[in-house]
C-alpha cells in the first residue's frame, strides 16, 4: 500500500517546500483538490519541486469544463512532469455544476461515460497525428488544427482515475479509469460489500484485470500526541462524518450498518434553522460510528491500524485529517507504509 499527502490549502502559499517535504519523507504522491483553490496550479509547483513524486488532482470538478479545455491542461502537466501526473475527475452535483459553474446537467454516469473517452480521443489526436473526431450526445470535437495542436511527448496522455460514491460511478471506474478515488466516506465494510464488488462489475464487462486500475483512500483517522489534540480530532472527524452523513447521496454507507435512523437525524438537522444545527449534529455521531469511519489511535499505532483495517483493500492511502495536524504527526504512518 503506498501513502500519498493532500495538499491543503493552508499550505497553498509555498507549495514547492511542501512538496519537497513530503517527498523527502517518503510519501509516494500528493493530491490537490478542487475546493477553495484551483487543483492544477499548485500541482505545477509541486511538479517542478520534486523529482519522483506522483502529483494528481482528487479531484479536479470534469463537467465544470470541456473536454478540450481539461485535455490540455493535463497534456500539459504531464509534460511538465514527466509522466507523474494523474488526473483525477469528479461530477460534483446538480446544484453546484448548474448553480456555481453555470454548466449543463445530465445523468452523470453516462456523461462521464463520455467525458473519458472524448479526452482520449483528443490525446491520441495530439500523439499520433490522426484526425480528431469525436462525435457523442453532449460532446462533439472535430476541429483540431496544427497550429492549435500541441506536440507529442514521450509521456503521452496521463491516467485517468474516477472519483465514485455510488455503484454506477464505480463500475464505470472498472471499464473505462485508470483508478478508482473512493470517497472518504466510506467503511472498510463498505468497501468489501458495496464498492469493489461493483468495480469488478465494470471490470469484468471490459474484459479487464483489477491491476489495471488503482484504488485510492483518503481515510479518515484521528491521532494526536496529546489529550488535546486528540478532542480537537475527535471533535473534527465527528463533524466531518456528521456533514456527509446527512448529505442523501451518502446514506447508503450508512444504511449498510443499520444507522438509518442516524441518517434521517442528521438529514433533519442540516435543512433545519436551528442555529447550533452543525454542533448538534456532529454530538449525534458516538464513538462507534466514529471508529467505524475513521482509524482512532496514538500516531505510533495509526500505521498498524491503517494496515489491519484496509490492506487487500486500496493500493493507495491518505490521511484525511480536518483538522490541523503537522506532517510529522504522521512520520509513523510513513514507516510502517514504506
Amino acid at each position: 500500500m503506498l501513502l500519498d499527502a493532500a495538499l491543503l490549502s493552508t499550505g497553498i502559499d509555498d507549495v514547492p517546500t511542501t512538496a519537497r517535504d513530503v517527498e523527502a519523507r517518503g510519501y509516494a504522491g500528493v493530491w490537490a483538490s478542487e475546493a477553495d483553490h484551483d487543483p492544477f496550479l499548485p500541482l505545477l509547483s509541486a511538479a517542478q519541486a520534486t523529482s519522483r513524486l506522483q502529483v494528481g488532482t482528487a479531484i479536479a470538478v470534469a463537467f465544470a469544463r470541456s473536454p478540450m479545455t481539461l485535455a490540455m491542461t493535463a497534456h500539459d502537466l504531464q509534460r511538465y512532469s514527466e509522466g507523474r501526473f494523474v488526473l483525477g475527475l469528479g461530477t460534483q452535483i446538480r446544484p453546484h455544476v448548474e448553480r456555481r459553474f453555470s454548466m449543463p446537467w445530465s445523468p452523470p454516469v453516462a456523461r462521464m461515460r463520455e467525458y473519458v473517452a472524448a479526452l482520449r480521443a483528443i490525446w491520441t489526436a495530439w500523439q499520433d497525428g490522426t484526425r480528431l473526431r469525436f462525435e457523442g450526445e453532449h460532446y462533439r470535437h472535430t476541429l483540431m488544427t496544427p497550429m492549435f495542436s500541441p506536440a507529442a511527448h514521450v509521456w503521452g496522455g496521463p491516467p485517468v482515475h474516477l472519483a465514485a460514491v455510488g455503484p454506477a460511478m464505480t463500475r464505470l471506474a472498472g471499464e473505462v479509469a485508470d483508478g478508482l478515488l473512493v470517497h472518504g466516506f466510506t467503511t472498510a465494510r463498505y468497501l468489501r460489500e458495496r464498492t469493489l464488488p461493483a468495480l469488478e462489475e465494470g471490470l469484468a464487462a471490459a474484459g479487464r484485470g483489477r491491476e489495471q486500475v488503482t484504488v485510492s483512500l483518503p481515510g479518515l483517522v484521528v491521532s494526536g500526541n496529546t489529550d488535546t489534540e486528540r478532542a480537537e480530532a475527535t471533535a473534527a472527524v465527528k463533524a466531518t462524518i456528521a456533514f456527509y452523513g446527512s448529505t442523501p447521496a451518502y446514506r447508503p454507507v450508512l444504511e449498510l450498518h443499520g444507522w438509518e435512523a442516524l441518517a434521517d437525524e442528521l438529514h433533519a438537522l442540516s435543512v433545519s434553522r436551528r442555529e447550533d444545527k452543525w454542533t448538534a449534529m456532529r454530538d449525534l455521531i458516538d464513538d462507534e460510528v466514529l471508529a467505524t469511519f475513521a482509524v482512532v489511535g496514538d500516531p505510533d499505532d495509526v500505521g498498524a491500524r491503517v494496515l489491519e483495517r484496509y490492506s487487500g483493500l486500496v493500493d493507495r492511502f491518505s490521511v484525511y485529517a480536518s483538522y490541523p495536524a503537522p506532517l510529522d504527526r504522521w512520520d509513523p504512518l510513513v514507516a510502517a507504509l514504506r
